[in-house]
């Protein structure tokens, strides 16, 4: 019989494989074989499909840290008059670590995380002049920020990293879950600190100079002073009543010590109200650029500053409000968008409201500009 005889219409092939058939074994063990495997390599096998999704991410992340790396060098390099190669000495700051105080008495606590904190931001500025004396201060504040920002990106792909290789020596997958679930803001985040370099290398506004901008256009024809390190003081008036008006020193990238300097003014002049204007990370659903008013010190940072406002003012019975202009991760560390700086002429208007709404003829204010001021003067 030839193959071109054969009448394939004629064959049953439910009975030749058994489909349909309970008691075959052939289809038994098609059924259950899978189950078997599952239950006992079930957790391999999600591992081993987790884990390239994530290795994909770290791969990433380590072309972050590389690449933050060599344009904080390379810009030391340009930019600063160094004699002598600083690759050796910036690969050992980005390995700096701060240990936190004790905190099983919370009794001063704030004061002690302020000086360790405070003490690392001093002894990186010295190290960093000490690479070029006659570096002006614009520059050090860059090389500063670009620093922040190479030890950062190092950082979290030293901490993913290390999960996932603790997961995978143990070849657990629930030790797995934790990172992958978290591992999209991370990303998001990383990929936000990346761009930033950028904005900060030319000195260009980002969108959390939003609130020095607001301020620093308040001060363009006034005197100013320096009321605390890295923070800049002004007075003006609005009808009849008397504005402090407070930012960080720009066009530098920094975010000044605002909370040294509330303590001050309020020592020799009590304002009767303050204002305090910052970006606000936005909540998903909800527009870039929208302007919110609250209550409260409106201040991000690691909490030390916003401590000491909130005491002050508590101390002296003083309303805080607060003006916040809302806008991504990604909008708050990179250049500024047109959509964000346009809304400068909307919160002004919005500040002198509430100034009408809440105090008389006479009285004052503090109107404080929250944010990095890089590219922002006054």
């Amino acid at each position: 019989m030839t193959a071109e005889s054969v009448d394939f219409t004629n064959i049953d092939f439910d009975q030749l494989f058994g489909f349909g058939d309970d008691t075959n074994p052939l289809m038994m063990l098609v059924w259950i074989l899978p189950i078997i495997l599952f239950i006992f390599y079930g957790q391999r096998i999600q591992l081993q499909v987790t884990s390239g999704e994530i290795k994909k991410a770290i791969k990433k992340l380590e072309l972050y840290k590389n690449e933050s790396r060599n344009e904080l060098i390379d810009y030391v390099k340009k930019n600063m008059d160094v004699k002598y190669d600083p690759t050796k000495k910036i690969d050992r700051f980005l390995d700096y670590f701060t240990i936190m105080p004790v905190d099983m008495d919370p009794s001063g606590i704030v004061d002690k995380v302020q000086h360790i904190v405070r003490s690392r931001e001093d002894y990186t500025r010295e190290q960093v002049r000490a690479l070029s004396p006659k570096t002006s201060n614009l520059e050090l504040t860059k090389v500063q920020t670009l620093l922040e920002i190479a030890t950062s990106l190092q950082m979290i792909y030293k901490v993913i990293n290390h999960l996932f290789l603790t997961a995978k020596k143990q070849n657990n997958y629930p030790l797995i879950l934790p990172l992958q679930m978290i591992l999209p803001f991370i990303m998001e985040e990383a990929e936000a600190i990346r761009n930033a370099i950028p904005a900060f290398k030319q000195g260009q506004p980002i969108g959390d100079g939003i609130g020095p901008m607001v301020v620093g256009k308040m001060m363009l024809n006034s005197k100013k002073e320096t009321i605390a390190f890295q923070t800049i003081l002004s007075e003006s008036e609005y009808e009849g009543r008397k504005l402090f008006l407070l930012k960080a020193e720009g066009p530098g990238s920094t975010v000044g010590r605002p909370g040294d300097a509330v303590e001050k003014i309020i020592s020799k002049n009590k304002p009767d109200m303050i204002i305090m204007i910052d970006a606000a990370l936005k909540m998903e659903g909800e527009d870039s650029a929208t302007v919110a008013q609250g209550f409260g010190a409106a201040i991000g940072g690691i909490g030390t500053e916003r401590f000491h406002i909130e005491d002050i003012a508590t101390k002296n019975n003083i309303p805080i409000f607060a003006i916040v202009i809302k806008q991504s991760v990604k909008e708050a560390i990179t250049l500024m968008t047109k959509e964000i700086a346009d809304k400068a002429d909307e919160v002004h208007s919005q500040v002198y409201e509430m100034i009408n709404d809440n105090t008389k003829p006479g009285q004052s204010v503090l109107l404080i500009g929250v944010g990095n001021t890089i590219g922002v003067p006054q």
